[in-house]
C-alpha cells in the first residue's frame, strides 16, 4: 500500500514547484536545429551557381594561355632578330687595323709592342717607367768610371787643383724590376741591370751564335727559342754562368734603388746568401773565403734610406767594385765604398739576378730577357744606334 504513492511520485509530471535538479533533462531543441541546418544548406545551394563557376574558370585558362604565347612568340621574335643583325655584323667588310705609319718607323716594326718606351722628363732625360711610386724612374742610361782602374800619378802643381775628371763609360739599362721578399710580398728595392754601350755588341753576338752559328741576327722562331733557354730555371744559369765567365759582358752593373728605409747589413745578408747558394764547390777555399771576408766588411756600414742608389759594378777582368750614393741633394755623388777582386764573387753574384731556379726578383729576369731579345733581334753592332720610341712627360 505504501508503494503507490511513491509511484505515483515517480511518475507524476514535474511541476513549476518541483525542485530544477530533480526535473528530467530535456531536450527540445533537436527539431529546431535540423530545420535550421536544413535551411542554411538550402540558402548554400541557392549561392552556388555552377555556370558562373564554369565561365571563371574558363576565362582565367584563357587568360593564361594567351599569357604563355605571348612570350613564346616574342622569345622566338627576339631570336630571329638577334641572329638577324648577328648575320648583317659578319656580313660587313671587316676593319683593316694595319698600321699607316711607314715601314721605317721604329713603331711599326715586328715586336714594337713588347719594346721598351723611353720617357723624356722635363729636363729632357731618357728615363723608364718602373711601375713603383716609390721609384717611379730609371735612367736608360747612366755614365760610370772604370773604378777598378788605377788613378793617375801625374803630378799636379802646388795650389793648382786638377779639374780634369776621370774618364766615363756609358752604360744601357737592359731590364729592371722589383726585389720582393716573404710570402707577403714585401717591397725592399727596384733593381735595374746595364750593360756598356760598347759592350753590347759581343753580348749580342754571343747569344746569336749560340742559337745559329752563321746568323747575324736571329728570326721569332729562334728567338722565341732563346727566350725559352734564358727562362727555364735550369740552362738560364748555364747560359749566364758560360757568358760571365768568358767575360761577357765585359762590363755590366746593377743599379739598387731602395723603396723603403733599411740598412747595409740587410742587404749584406740578402747577398751573402745568394753567393753562398751558387759557390758551395768553393766553401773550403782558402781565396774565395778571403774575399767574402772582404765582401762582408764592405758592408759594415749604417743605414740605407730609401731612393738612394747602390752601385755593383762589374769590369772587364770580373773584379766589383761597390760605390754609394749618400748625397741629401739632388746631384748625384757617387762614392766607392770597397772592391772584390775575386770574380767567382761577382759571378756568383750577377747570376743571383740572371738565371738560375731562384733569382732575386722574377720580374727583373723576365724584363733583362726581354732587353735581351731586343738586342738579338738587329743586326750585330747596330744595337748602339738603336731608335726607340720616346714619350714626353
Amino acid at each position: 500500500m505504501m508503494r503507490q504513492p511513491i509511484i505515483r511520485q515517480v511518475i507524476r509530471p514535474p511541476t513549476a514547484t518541483t525542485p530544477r535538479l530533480l526535473r528530467p533533462h530535456v531536450t527540445r531543441r533537436a527539431f529546431r536545429s535540423r530545420g535550421s541546418s536544413a535551411g542554411n544548406g538550402a540558402k548554400s545551394l541557392d549561392t552556388l551557381n555552377i555556370r558562373r563557376i564554369s565561365q571563371e574558370a574558363e576565362d582565367y585558362h584563357r587568360n593564361r594561355r594567351i599569357f604563355l604565347w605571348s612570350g613564346a612568340i616574342a622569345g622566338v621574335v627576339s631570336f630571329g632578330y638577334t641572329a638577324y643583325k648577328l648575320v648583317q655584323e659578319f656580313q660587313k667588310k671587316p676593319a683593316k687595323l694595319d698600321s699607316s705609319l711607314p715601314s721605317s718607323d721604329p713603331l711599326s716594326a715586328p715586336g714594337a709592342a713588347d719594346r721598351k718606351v723611353v720617357v723624356h722628363d722635363e729636363e729632357g732625360r731618357e728615363i723608364v717607367p718602373t711601375g713603383n711610386s716609390t721609384v717611379p724612374t730609371f735612367p736608360r742610361t747612366i755614365d760610370l768610371p772604370s773604378y777598378t782602374s788605377p788613378l793617375s800619378t801625374e803630378p799636379v802643381s802646388p795650389g793648382v787643383t786638377s779639374s780634369v775628371a776621370p774618364p766615363t763609360t756609358e752604360y744601357t739599362l737592359v731590364g729592371l724590376g722589383l726585389r720582393t721578399v716573404t710570402f707577403i710580398g714585401i717591397q725592399v728595392y727596384v733593381v735595374g741591370y746595364y750593360v756598356a754601350t760598347s759592350d753590347i755588341a759581343a753580348l749580342q753576338s754571343a747569344l746569336v751564335k749560340r742559337v745559329n752559328p752563321i746568323a747575324t741576327t736571329l728570326v721569332p722562331g729562334e728567338r722565341d727559342e732563346l727566350r725559352a733557354e734564358l727562362l727555364d730555371p735550369e740552362q738560364s744559369g748555364k747560359v749566364w754562368d758560360e757568358l760571365l765567365a768568358r767575360g761577357i759582358p765585359a762590363r755590366s752593373a746593377f743599379r739598387v734603388i731602395p723603396v723603403r728605409d733599411t740598412d747595409f747589413h740587410h742587404l749584406r745578408d740578402g747577398f751573402v746568401r745568394a753567393i753562398q747558394d751558387r759557390t758551395k764547390q768553393h766553401a773550403h777555399d782558402d781565396s774565395f773565403g778571403e774575399a767574402m771576408r772582404q765582401f762582408r766588411a764592405i758592408f759594415n756600414r749604417g743605414s740605407v734610406p730609401k731612393k738612394k742608389e747602390l752601385l755593383l759594378v762589374r769590369d772587364e777582368t770580373g773584379k766589383l767594385s761597390i760605390a754609394y750614393d749618400g748625397s741629401k741633394g739632388k746631384k748625384t755623388d757617387r762614392q766607392l765604398v770597397g772592391i772584390v777582386e775575386d770574380e767567382r764573387v761577382s759571378r756568383a753574384l750577377w747570376l743571383n739576378y740572371l738565371g738560375g731556379k731562384v733569382v732575386a726578383s722574377e720580374p727583373a729576369r723576365k724584363s733583362i730577357v726581354e732587353g735581351v731579345m731586343e738586342f738579338v733581334e738587329r743586326p750585330v753592332g747596330t744595337v748602339a744606334a738603336q731608335v726607340v720610341p720616346v714619350v714626353r712627360i
